[in-house]
């Protein structure tokens, strides 16, 4: 009885090589992925990481938010906020996608109204003139004298 669960068990555990292949991602890629707080594994009496067969859901997760352009910080909140840990289900995907649309709607937002103000831009690069609405707009910073300024929106 023992042995058979201590078999079942090392059936469900991954290598971190086991992972990455199936997961589609190299294993430094699941390394910062545990520094970040993303995913979790454990180490086998051989000290060898270990990775449960859920991680595989979980990586998937963050690899479609990431391409959604959602940053790691928003995405370790959102496994964060799951009970245990646990790896998301269909209704947790369906929340954290719920609440990461306005979140794009704005960055949508900002993109569209920078790629307008590039047919502006005469890309001279000194970002003080007055007709340059991406950096100076109005020229508010002649008022603080020569040099760079940094103005974020």
């Amino acid at each position: 009885m023992v042995r058979q669960k201590q078999a079942n068990k090392r059936q469900q555990e991954l290598t971190v090589g086991e992972v990455a292949s199936r997961a589609g991602v190299s294993v430094p890629t699941l390394h910062f992925y545990e520094s970040k707080g993303l995913i979790r594994s454990w180490r086998n009496q051989s000290n060898h990481r270990r990775y449960g067969r859920d991680v595989l859901r979980r990586v998937a997760v963050i690899k479609i938010a990431q391409r959604a352009g959602m940053p790691l910080s928003s995405i370790r909140e959102a496994l964060a906020a799951l009970p245990d840990q646990r790896t998301p289900n269909a209704t947790d995907w369906r929340e954290m996608s719920t609440r990461w649309q306005a979140e794009l709607e704005e960055r949508i937002l900002c993109l569209t109204q920078l790629r307008d103000d590039l047919s502006e831009c005469i890309g001279c690069g000194c970002l003080s003139i007055e007709s340059c609405p991406l950096r100076n707009p109005g020229d508010c910073l002649a008022d603080e004298g020569c040099g760079a300024r940094l103005l974020e929106p």
